[in-house]
């Protein structure tokens, strides 16, 4: 998937809940809050976060936006239904 493949889908997706595939084999579940051209940002679902969670202050994970994952780590993102565990 090319960067500017994975930008385009993510713009598309921003809003939705989706699941991400990084190049570590690492899987990211949870709502899509900010795109830019190097970075998406995810709200996640996993317990522990949900409501009141801010994300991390200052640098690339401004508060509000939960945690960036970069365009260039990401192998795959797929709309998350309800029943996508």
């Amino acid at each position: 998937m090319s960067h500017q493949e994975t930008y385009d889908l993510c713009c598309k997706y921003h809003g939705k809940r989706v699941r991400i595939n990084d190049n570590k084999g690492n899987v990211h579940v949870g709502r899509i809050t900010k795109v830019d051209n190097r970075m998406v940002w995810i709200m996640p679902d996993r317990a522990g976060y949900g409501i009141g969670f801010w994300g991390f202050g200052g640098g690339y994970g401004a508060p509000g936006f939960g945690y960036g994952i970069a365009l260039g780590a990401i192998t795959g993102i797929a709309l998350a239904s309800i029943f996508f565990w």
